[in-house]
């Protein structure tokens, strides 16, 4: 099997672990948690430096969700990653639970607490400020929302970035181009996106956000230039993996029925199974 088919098949098993959690609760963000799981399965399982076992490892590299309402792909991440027991993901959502419905600094493995969008690339950006002035070697990532882009402090952040030559920071949109109301360049149109980060300073590329090995390639090609910030428009599917969620801007936040829920489990356990 080869690396990028075993990552492939942990994107799978992830959704699949997401999917339980937020029909089990009766809670969640379902298409964006379906849309970045890829990107997180690249960072956690084969490009950041970290230690589960040591969570406040001091050289480790460092990722902020800042679009933290899609955090069940992240608290999946998590717990197969070791950083808490797989078993408390029956949790989520429950009262008195570490696993609400944004990443928490409780939890061993979350930076910091996000929710209120627009904040992560401005935390993102003081890491890796500290990193520069500490002589320290470690990467940040944040992963942003397309419909996250209408906040003005993620562009007070993006000319900061840029001031300070952060090459050890790189950002990613969930470019999924559906957000709970429905279509961004509807709500507030954002386009051409990859010309405005380019226009503050950042080298940027994209690519198809759900393609394990584009993704992994340009992750181990970061910085994509010396002295400036790295964006990576991640163009992905909302909801990507469950035909009935793919491209629906209702599963933005919506819980699957029964039927649903088997139908999705049954079309992942079917990817799977055609990854050998």
């Amino acid at each position: 099997m080869t690396e990028i088919t075993r990552l492939k098949r942990k994107a799978i098993q992830i959704r699949m672990d997401l999917m339980k959690m937020i029909y089990e609760a009766g809670a969640g963000h379902t298409g964006g948690s379906l849309s970045n799981t890829d990107i997180l399965t690249a960072l956690y399982y084969k490009v950041m430096n970290i230690d589960p076992a040591n969570p406040s490892w001091e050289d480790r590299d460092r990722y902020i969700q800042s679009k933290g309402h899609s955090v069940e792909s992240f608290w999946a991440v998590l717990a197969d990653k070791g950083f808490f027991p797989k078993e408390e993901l029956e949790t989520f959502s429950q009262f008195n639970s570490r696993l609400i419905g944004h990443p928490n600094n409780e939890v061993p493995g979350v930076e910091m607490n996000t929710g209120a969008l627009g904040h992560g690339l401005s935390i993102s950006v003081g890491m890796a400020l500290a990193a520069k002035m500490d002589g320290k070697t470690y990467k940040v990532y944040t992963l942003m929302g397309d419909g996250e882009q209408a906040e003005g402090s993620v562009w007070e952040a993006a000319m900061s970035a840029s001031q300070y030559k952060l090459d050890n920071l790189v950002a990613i949109i969930d470019r999924n181009r559906l957000q709970i109301t429905g279509c961004t360049e509807d709500v507030m149109g954002i386009e051409p996106l990859a010309d405005k980060w380019r226009s503050f300073g950042w080298e940027v590329v994209e690519v198809d956000g759900n393609d394990m090995e584009q993704l992994v390639h340009i992750f181990e090609n970061s910085p994509l230039e010396t002295g400036k910030p790295t964006m990576i428009i991640a163009n992905t599917v909302k909801g990507k993996g469950i035909s009935i969620s793919e491209n629906q801007a209702g599963w933005h936040h919506r819980v699957p029925t029964k039927e649903e829920y088997d139908l999705a489990m049954k079309e992942l356990s079917e990817q799977m199974e055609g990854l050998i």
